[in-house]
């Protein structure tokens, strides 16, 4: 059983910058058709932040577009959240997700993201 272990997460002054990471233990990234990041601030819903799809290509909201840059790793298993220019409305819970082809998909436990004013 293939499981995604976030790590990277901590406190930052805004305009700072921070990359996440999201490590797939026991087995390769390739299995996934696609892998994203989400986010949940405390009383609001989780929200996507990034997505990468198996051949490279990213997409963001237009909240972190232009600040926000997912990649991946295969040789490492890992994909990565680089985070610049952060807000404090950036602060939240960060979640790694991959999506298998046939639409399964598993999360990562979360790291946290403060983000001071």
């Amino acid at each position: 059983q293939v499981q995604l272990v976030e790590s990277g997460g901590g406190l930052v002054q805004a305009g700072g910058s921070l990359r996440l990471s999201c490590a797939a233990s026991s087995g390769s990234i390739f299995r996934f058709n696609t892998m994203a990041w989400y986010r949940q601030a405390p009383e609001k819903q989780r929200e996507w932040v990034a997505i990468v799809t198996s051949i490279g290509r990213s997409n963001y909201p237009d909240s972190v577009k232009g600040r926000f840059t997912i990649s991946r790793d295969n040789a490492k298993n890992t994909v990565y959240l680089q985070m610049n220019s952060l807000k404090p409305e950036d602060t939240a819970d960060y979640y790694c997700t991959g999506t298998y082809y046939n639409g399964g998909q598993i999360w990562g436990q979360g790291t946290q993201v403060t983000v001071s004013s």
